[in-house]
């Protein structure tokens, strides 16, 4: 497809300073095989894992005949496990004739993967597996014995909803797979592994359908996630920063979500899901500007409800952008488009005021975000007091003072009640970050540079890219089948095609006609209390 061909990965180094890089690491790189003898192997490993005290050495004899060493790392392995599982069977009697393969079969785990080389046992014994040095073999055996302490499911405090599940995706990267094939239970489900950081060695997982994602998407995203070269990734934002198509834009161009139903939704309408482990986190792409402003329950909704809410939301993130910007160019430059009676009401609360509407409405935005930013660091139980009483106390007092005018605090007010209406923390914060330039083109120029200022916006939006994808899809360019989804929220029932985000071959997601009934119309007979057709 052209719009991936047109693709331009600025952040990517050059292909000469990549292969330097490689070959730096390969050097770096233990690549020396296992020997026969236990004491050369033993030694090699001691010195990888020098100054580590919970790195566990073990020696014991097999069959009391063998000499064996078993390394594990204390706290990722089930030492459970490997008493019952691994030592209890191999420490009992044993044949005089052995080797690897009568090993493996003593042992009791489903788990078992011969390795020969020093990169490939530090890689199972980082994982949490138990490795298996015996005496005369110049081979190894990882046994899967690992356990990691992971919290509770639970729903995502950031996207709660009122109705819908009640589970959210937690640091596990397993754990996260499961979640999503429990959503989608199909074997076209693929989920790729790779890992990425020099020194984490990070697992990333890539979900996708097959048949529904496009294949040069599925391609495009594996070729980013190869070229990231930094020495950790401790959480998904290291890769959203690092696959985008433009990182200096202040909207974000990737979903990022916690909960397993929109991953779900996402990957049944041909977008790809990447899971980082560690990070409850995950990542969908491409995105647009519309799907950042739906919420969950949208669609756990009735329809008509969820449309009010959704055009509530959308005049309510408008305000929240350009609110402070306009009551500062109407009451600086525009007086005339303020009624009489308004005007003279606000002119009386700003009759005291020393300062101009714009030095007014920095001090009150400035303060709000600092009483916001307060509350969130603070603890649960008194984060949302300290900012509710910080901000009723601190805007009475300063309208006391006289410093600001009360219609000023009531704008700055509406418009952090509006912020909190947008779904997405990140956009958010972009719309935080963008409001107070606009209110600097309108406290100079009027209404004319706020103009402006919206119309670099709206020119910096229609030139976004989001994995090839238009930023404004299908708004601009205008795809008139996808708008059941962006102004309205149509019926399920009429949801029949996906987005043309991807260019996908498999289009339609259900037949025509969803109703549930047997496309007859049926009556209530009063008299027999059953049903006939009419």
């Amino acid at each position: 497809m052209s719009q991936f061909k047109y693709l331009i990965n600025r952040w990517s180094r050059s292909d000469r300073q990549r292969s330097v890089n490689r070959d730096l690491q390969h050097t770096q790189k233990t690549k020396a095989a296992l020997s026969n003898q236990l004491d050369n192997n033993l030694q090699l490993l001691q010195k990888v894992y020098a100054d580590c005290s919970d790195i566990i050495f073990h020696n014991f004899w097999i069959g009391d005949q063998i000499q064996a060493v078993l390394i594990y790392i204390d706290g990722l392995t089930n030492t459970e496990e490997v008493d019952q599982h691994v030592l209890a069977p191999l420490q009992k009697d044993f044949p005089h004739e052995y080797n690897l393969e009568t090993i493996r079969k003593k042992i009791a785990v489903s788990y078992i993967k011969q390795v020969e080389t020093i990169d490939d046992i530090i890689a199972e014994i980082s994982v949490g597996n138990a490795f298996l040095l015996v005496d005369q073999e110049n081979q190894g055996l990882s046994i899967g014995v690992s356990q990691w302490k992971t919290r509770s499911i639970e729903e995502p405090s950031a996207e709660s909803v009122l109705r819908g599940p009640r589970e959210g995706f937690i640091e596990s990267l397993r754990v996260n797979t499961a979640l999503l094939r429990r959503k989608v239970r199909n074997s076209n489900l693929k989920i790729r592994t790779m890992s990425i950081g020099t020194y984490t060695t990070t697992p990333i997982g890539i979900a996708y359908i097959e048949g529904i994602a496009e294949p040069d998407l599925i391609q495009e995203m594996m070729s980013r996630l190869e070229r990231i070269e930094i020495d950790g990734i401790l959480d998904s934002m290291y890769i959203e920063e690092m696959i985008e198509d433009n990182p200096y834009s202040p909207f974000p161009q990737v979903l990022s979500t916690e909960r397993p139903d929109i991953a779900g939704a996402y990957l049944l309408e041909g977008h790809i899901v990447v899971l980082v482990d560690g990070s409850p986190s995950v990542l969908i792409a491409p995105t647009t500007m519309f799907a950042l402003l739906q919420s969950p329950e949208d669609y756990y909704e009735r329809y008509v409800g969820s449309t009010a809410i959704r055009w509530l939301r959308y005049l309510f993130f408008i305000i929240s952008l350009l609110g402070p910007s306009i009551y500062i160019a109407v009451i600086t430059y525009h007086q005339e488009m303020i009624p009489t009676k308004l005007l003279l009401t606000m002119a009386k609360s700003r009759e005291q005021i020393p300062f101009p509407a714009l030095v007014e409405a920095l001090l009150m935005e400035i303060m709000f975000e600092a009483l916001r930013e307060a509350g969130a660091r603070l603890p649960k139980q008194i984060g949302s007091a300290v900012s509710i009483v910080g901000a009723l106390v601190i805007g009475q007092a300063a309208i006391s003072a006289g410093i600001v005018s009360s219609p000023m605090v009531m704008v700055v007010a509406i418009t952090g009640v509006a912020s909190f209406m947008v779904p997405r923390f990140v956009v958010g914060i972009a719309v935080r970050v963008l409001r107070f330039p606009l209110m600097f083109l309108a406290g100079f120029l009027g209404l004319l540079g706020l103009l402006l200022g919206v119309i670099v916006i709206l020119n910096h939006l229609l030139a976004l890219r989001s994995f090839g994808v238009p930023y404004l899809t299908p708004l601009a360019p205008v795809q008139s089948s996808d708008h059941k989804d962006v102004l309205l929220r149509a019926p399920h029932w009429r949801m029949n095609t996906r987005p043309h985000l991807t260019g996908m071959q498999n289009l339609y997601r259900q037949s025509s006609n969803q109703r549930g009934i047997n496309h007859q119309r049926m009556t209530m007979d009063d008299e027999e209390g059953g049903f006939y057709e009419l």
